[in-house]
């Protein structure tokens, strides 16, 4: 088994930062967009790597990725405290309807 040509690997990555800037802007799910913005934060410090950077991979991975994917996810969680939407209660069953006349035929 041989290993991945150098131009593969880096078509592939610049194919994965596309599909995670992607679904980190385009996701409704604001937990989904969070990972996705993370996972491109990773991505883009192995892109860096491979431009031989890696003071800049280094700061991409602590700052872009974790510390901004951090206080990003303790926000959402904060919003969903504080700001919980009330869900709609269920509809109630409907009461049997009887009349007096019927209780009394019994």
């Amino acid at each position: 088994m041989s290993a991945l040509p150098a131009n593969t690997f880096d078509l592939l990555l610049g194919l994965g930062l596309i599909a995670c800037a992607a679904g980190a802007l385009l996701s409704r799910e604001l937990f989904r967009a969070i990972v996705m913005f993370i996972v491109f934060g990773l991505l883009m410090a192995l892109a860096w790597v491979r431009l031989r950077a890696p003071d800049i991979a280094l700061a991409e991975a602590a700052i872009g990725a974790g510390l901004t994917g951090v206080l990003l996810l303790d926000t959402l969680g904060y919003l969903r405290r504080h700001f919980e939407r009330p869900r709609p209660s269920p509809p109630s069953a409907p009461a049997a309807h009887t009349s007096d006349k019927e209780q009394t035929r019994s």
